[in-house]
């Protein structure tokens, strides 16, 4: 009896060993083909481009191709909910950003749980946001907008890339914080053509996106939504030199389906903070205003749960209803 309570005793621990050395070996072996990073916005857009460069180095880290596949769509649900329902195997990632953070407020009724089905995988850069103007606007000052906008209330077009997206709810944040009185023009597409052409008059919107534009003079820069100024645009102050506490940062990261295996996460999250450590990509990042922001997962979820917490205060104060 003694012998076979031992054999017994062997085999399930043998057993009870097998699903974890598979998961180890899942992870020795992955990726083993293409891995798809879903993008909630159209190509072109700041998180689009981002997500290239990342996939692109983490693609020659790891001798195996990461598509960007765009799915916009609800201020970057449809992608979200792609990811959410895709098999936690590490095959199909999420760019995150700041749209997931404000989503979870704006919308009553979503389909998933950001925080509950996301896991975060890395944290990848801190991108300023850059309040732009049309050049014909005769405001070339922060304190100058604001007394303009204060003269002409509800003169001044917004753009966004939608409602309560981030560039709609930093631009919300600065209306509160100043007292003015913009009309908000929310587009599907690319809001530039007409910001150049002066349809709009303001957008606060990603340095990435706005950057060659800026410094080839079609449009003026009065200031970055950070704390404290971007080395990309040094002459330009922040927008909290002027408006004391004003703070709203752009950042993006990777995430994965809730289930998938820490192997795996903790695989990516060592080979995307390895990419970002490549000197030659973050001077690739800083030319586009992006600062390389290299984390533990539970440190990127900790950023994400504190910009959840930061903009459902913004959408309750402001009443933004999602469309």
């Amino acid at each position: 009896m003694k012998f076979l309570r031992r054999e017994f005793m062997l085999l399930a621990g043998s057993a009870a060993a097998l699903p974890a050395a598979s998961r180890l070996a899942w992870a020795l072996d992955y990726p083993s083909r293409q891995v798809h990073l879903i993008v909630g916005f159209p190509a072109g857009n700041a998180s689009d481009i981002l997500a290239r460069l990342v996939g692109q180095s983490v693609s020659e880290r790891l001798g195996q191709q990461f598509i960007i596949e765009n799915r916009p769509g609800a201020g970057s649900n449809v992608g979200t909910e792609t990811v959410v329902k895709a098999p936690p195997d590490g095959y199909t990632l999420l760019l995150v950003t700041p749209s997931n953070a404000i989503n979870t407020s704006l919308y009553e009724k979503l389909n998933f749980n950001f925080i509950r089905d996301i896991a975060p995988v890395a944290s990848v850069v801190s991108s300023p946001y850059v309040v732009a103007v049309n050049p014909s606007l005769s405001a070339h000052t922060v304190p100058e907008f604001i007394a303009y906008a204060k003269a002409n209330p509800g003169k001044i077009n917004m753009a966004s890339t939608g409602i309560g997206t981030s560039t709609h709810i930093f631009g919300e944040l600065f209306q509160m914080m100043t007292g003015i009185n913009m009309v908000h023009v929310p587009y599907r597409g690319n809001f530039v053509p007409d910001l150049i052409g002066g349809q709009v008059q303001v957008v606060f919107a990603p340095i990435t996106h706005l950057i060659e534009y800026i410094r080839a003079d079609r449009l003026r820069a009065l200031a970055v939504t950070t704390a404290t100024r971007s080395q990309a645009l040094p002459d330009v102050p922040a927008v909290a030199e002027f408006v004391p506490g004003y703070e709203a940062s752009g950042w993006y990261g990777v995430g994965a389906p809730k289930q998938t295996s820490a192997e795996i996460i903790e695989k990516l999250n060592r080979e995307i903070n390895a990419a970002l450590a490549n000197p030659k990509f973050r001077a690739r990042l800083a030319d586009l205003g992006s600062v390389a922001m290299q984390m533990t997962p539970a440190e990127f979820e900790r950023v994400i749960v504190g910009e959840t917490n930061k903009w459902a205060e913004v959408i309750r104060a402001a009443n933004i209803k999602a469309e």
